[in-house]
């Protein structure tokens, strides 16, 4: 029922803003088909972690990179503060984030092995931010760590989506509500979840890099809340 009426809000927002979101879902399934769900690298070896924040302050959208070593200090953090051109719309969030994640991702001067996005990977209907973004980026692997889910449902600690398992869940704290964890692009679901679970530094809920995300993206919007 929630999803119906997401679906009309969209369907609404799209007619106001003359968005054609047909058009979209096309490109969303077409950018699907680069996907590769394979290792890019030995993770194991994999010394650089990053991750990315979005905020809305003002009406603008904040997007802040961290990009960490193994011992989970910064080497390098760059972000963006530009103004939203795409209404939220359910399922096409690459069309709001995409643009400033991009901005802000230019300014680093390291490039991370592997990127931490709070978003959906394969677990979306039809193209995540994680995968949206990787495949913008030039195919740097990405990990989707989603709060929520769309269109999928729990076999266990499986996510299936079509009867095919695209994502695991992962409880890191008790009492606390479950992460989605699926790969985003040219990452394995395994080592997308192993990282996940490996990374955990408690008590943070989520994986370390992306804790470090959050924690620079407040400092931030101290700072550009009161331009």
């Amino acid at each position: 029922m929630e999803e119906k009426k997401e679906e009309e809000k969209g369907e609404e927002l799209a007619k106001r803003y003359n968005i054609d979101l047909e058009k979209l879902r096309q490109e969303q399934l077409k950018l699907a088909k680069e996907l590769i769900l394979k290792d890019k690298i030995d993770f194991s070896l994999a010394d650089r972690f990053g991750a990315v924040e979005n905020i809305f302050v003002n009406n603008k959208l904040l997007s802040c990179f961290i990009i960490c070593n193994k011992e989970y200090e910064i080497i390098d953090r760059a972000y963006s503060y530009e103004k939203v051109r795409f209404p939220y719309i359910s399922g096409f969030r690459g069309y709001r984030e995409l643009v400033p994640m991009m901005i802000a991702f230019e300014k680093l001067k390291e490039r991370p092995d592997v990127i931490f996005i709070s978003g959906n990977g394969i677990t979306h209907p039809r193209l995540g931010l994680a995968s949206h973004f990787s495949i913008s980026i030039g195919g740097i692997p990405t990990i989707g760590v989603a709060n929520n889910l769309i269109d999928c449902e729990l076999k266990g600690e499986d996510i299936m989506k079509k009867g095919k398992k695209v994502g695991r869940t992962l409880v890191t704290k008790e009492g606390s509500n479950p992460m989605y964890i699926s790969p985003g692009n040219n990452i394995t679901l395994d080592s997308a979840y192993d990282l996940c679970k490996n990374m955990i530094n408690l008590p943070h809920k989520r994986p370390e890099p992306l804790h470090l995300a959050r924690k620079y993206a407040k400092e931030v919007q101290k700072e550009v809340s009161g331009r």
